[in-house]
């Protein structure tokens, strides 16, 4: 059976999306481009930033310049109009967009590009904060939260969030679980069966923690009633089909789910390096979900072949 990256790769092939890498002054960004551009696994576009030693690195990709003027004025006035209730002028926006980050952010914003992939030189808080302002949500969400997707032997999972928020309330775990629904769809091509997990199962432990995952799925199903979800459940519960046939009986969920729901970045977290050290599960990502557009965060230790599988990844996203 082939990886989840080669079948994404392949998909991406067949429909390849602009998408921008702004932090050209990182050899690892241009290596990562070249092959992308090669393989035809999406149209690298690269920011042309007057901090390169020398703009020829950019020979033979496409180019967007930090001060053409025509996106220039575009995204100022997107700013202005994204942020003006903030109290946002239209000259501080046009100050505002000399950012690099909030620039792409911008151009993915007003369709320059399909999605952008930063963080191998910004932080993870620079790259959403850019997002936030310059990108925005998607209508109905107000929680940018993240995911993993987790290639096992036989079968791709996706885990959220495992990166982004500490301790979410009731009302952001609903967002989660839609957005890493929504996620696995499009990734996977697969029906998503998502279960909010806790240490109870249906009923079987009583706790403020326990009442929180189970508000969750009240808002889920007000919001998206066709949503297959269930919740809450432990997770031999929500994986095993035995278990689930003993502790769920007649779930839509246990014993099936595809897209499991961690009650905060803790359980996420240490959920998801676990399976990939002892399970043995490919883990991509972090990867943000709650967008309107992909704009995807890398991690300042990434490789090249990280850089890679995320553009794939906001490629594929970018419908």
């Amino acid at each position: 059976m082939s990886s989840v990256i080669e079948e994404l790769r392949s998909r991406a092939s067949e429909r390849p999306r602009r998408i921008l890498l702004p932090e050209t002054q990182d050899p690892r960004i241009l290596e990562a481009a070249s092959f992308i551009q090669q393989r035809n696994l999406a149209i690298p576009v690269v920011l042309g930033r007057p901090d390169l030693p020398s703009q020829e690195v950019l020979s033979g990709f496409e180019v967007i310049k930090n001060d053409d003027a025509q996106f220039v004025e575009a995204c100022a006035e997107q700013l202005f109009e994204n942020r003006q209730h903030k109290g946002l002028s239209l000259e501080a926006a046009a100050k505002a967009v000399e950012d690099p980050l909030l620039y792409a952010a911008l151009l993915v914003k007003i369709g320059a590009v399909d999605g952008a992939v930063a963080g191998s030189v910004a932080s993870t808080s620079s790259v959403i904060r850019a997002a936030l302002h310059g990108v925005g949500m998607v209508e109905g969400v107000k929680t940018v939260s993240s995911f993993f997707l987790m290639q096992f032997l036989d079968q791709a999972v996706t885990f959220s969030d495992c990166g982004v928020v500490p301790s979410p309330d009731a009302q952001q775990l609903a967002e989660i679980a839609i957005s890493a629904a929504r996620s696995h769809r499009i990734l996977t091509g697969q029906i998503p069966r998502v279960a909010l997990l806790s240490y109870s199962t249906l009923g079987s432990a009583q706790h403020e923690k326990v009442d929180k995952v189970r508000q969750a799925l009240k808002l889920v199903k007000q919001a998206q009633p066709e949503l297959i979800i269930d919740g809450e459940l432990q997770f031999d519960s929500a994986w095993v089909p035995d278990v689930a046939a003993r502790k769920a009986p007649g779930s839509p969920v246990a014993g099936q789910a595809n897209v499991l729901v961690f009650p905060d970045l803790n359980s996420g977290n240490i959920a998801y390096k676990i399976a990939e050290r002892l399970g043995g599960a490919q883990a991509l990502g972090p990867l943000i979900q709650g967008l309107q557009r992909p704009f995807m965060d890398l991690s300042r230790g990434c490789r090249v072949q990280d850089i890679i599988d995320v553009s794939v990844i906001a490629s594929i996203l970018a419908v």
